[in-house]
């Protein structure tokens, strides 16, 4: 049976080091995913991840075991990148794979227009403001529930729900506007 969280985290801060060790494999493809999708600089995420797990282990003290582990976590993740983000000044963020990915082997085209179009999912999306972007990429790249999403943010459950809401339909619009002009 595997060990809860809590239990881990209250062995780390009595110094055992492999309880972290356990907790970075539990978590650090979240982790991980997170930041990539958020930087989608590859020579980037490793060390940001890594700069998370720091500032996780830092932070263990403050954790609080009301909350799950993997939201307190993601919130820590999604600080770092935003930190990364203001410092960079960039805007890029990945939504690879945003348009599903068939099990049917693509002809050259095939592939080719599927690129097309999440590059330009990928621009549009980048060309959304950070407070609409963001909720967008926790909910349908990284799976977290508005819950969630709410308490990584510090947001009210509504502001998120309208957030969500009006970042799709920026995005359904300036795609829609797009495929009209001819360019999807």
């Amino acid at each position: 049976m595997e060990t809860p969280d809590v239990d881990l985290i209250s062995k780390c801060l009595n110094g055992d080091n492999d309880a972290f060790c356990v907790l970075v494999t539990r978590y650090k493809k979240l982790i991980y995913s997170v930041v990539y999708n958020m930087i989608n600089n590859k020579e980037e995420v490793n060390d940001i991840v890594q700069e998370v797990f720091i500032k996780i282990y830092s932070a263990l003290d403050k954790y609080n075991p009301e909350y799950k582990f993997s939201t307190w976590a993601v919130r820590i993740a999604t600080n770092c990148c935003l930190d990364y983000i203001r410092k960079k000044r960039i805007d890029a963020i990945s939504i690879e794979e945003a348009i599903g990915v068939s099990d049917n082997i693509d002809t050259p085209e095939e592939e080719y227009i599927k690129n097309e179009k999440k590059k330009r999912i990928n621009d549009e999306l980048n060309r959304l403001p950070e407070k609409y972007r963001i909720p967008l990429i926790l909910f349908h790249k990284n799976g977290l529930s508005y819950d969630e999403i709410a308490q990584v943010l510090k947001e009210p459950m509504s502001i998120v729900k309208n957030r969500l809401y009006r970042a799709r339909l920026m995005l359904r619009e300036s795609l829609s506007s797009e495929r009209e002009e001819g360019i999807l």
